[in-house]
C-alpha cells in the first residue's frame, strides 16, 4: 500500500506545488489535498493518512487549532507544519499543539522531503533558525507582497 500524505493549505497553488514536488521526488506516495481545517479533519477521520502537511494560517481555523483538535480525536500520525512564518514562538506552539515538525515555505525545496523522511523515521524537524528580535513573527524572507499594479514589465 502506498504512503498517504494529506496537504492542508487554503491556497490551491501551494497545494498543487507541494503535490508536484512530492510526487516528482517520491512517485509511490499518494498525495491528497484539503483547502481548510474542517475538510482536513473530515479526510483524516475517513482515510487516516500516514502524514499531514498543515499550513498554519487559514481562514476558517488556525492549523495549530486543527492539530490540537486532531490530537484530541486520537490522530497519532506525524503532522508537519508548513508556513511562511519564520517564528520561534510559532514553532514552539506547533510542538505544544502536537506537531512533529515545522518547515518554512521559503525552504520547501531544501527541507520538505528531508523533514518528511525524518518524521517517518520517528524524529522531529523544526527548521526554524534563531532570529533577531526585530524580525520575529514576520513573513519569511523571499516573500514579496504587492499592493498595486506596476508597469515594470510594460
Amino acid at each position: 500500500m502506498a504512503i498517504q500524505i494529506l496537504i492542508v493549505d487554503d491556497h490551491q497553488i501551494v497545494r498543487e506545488g507541494v503535490r508536484s514536488l512530492l510526487t516528482a521526488l517520491r512517485p509511490a506516495w499518494a498525495v491528497s489535498e484539503a483547502g481548510d481545517g474542517m475538510r482536513a479533519i473530515e479526510l483524516i477521520r475517513n482515510h487516516n493518512p500516514d502524514l499531514v502537511v498543515m499550513d498554519i494560517t487559514m481562514p476558517d481555523s488556525s492549523g495549530l487549532e486543527v492539530v490540537a483538535r486532531l490530537r484530541k480525536l486520537g490522530f497519532d500520525r506525524p503532522i508537519l507544519m508548513f508556513t511562511m512564518h519564520k517564528s520561534e514562538r510559532l514553532g514552539s506552539e506547533a510542538r505544544q499543539a502536537g506537531a512533529q515538525g515545522y518547515v518554512l515555505k521559503s525552504q520547501a525545496v531544501d527541507d520538505l522531503i528531508r523533514a518528511i523522511d525524518i518524521l517517518f523515521a520517528g524524529g522531529t524537524f523544526f527548521g526554524v533558525p534563531p532570529e533577531p528580535e526585530a524580525t520575529r513573527d514576520k513573513p519569511s524572507p523571499g516573500l514579496v507582497f504587492f499592493s498595486g499594479v506596476t508597469s515594470a514589465f510594460a
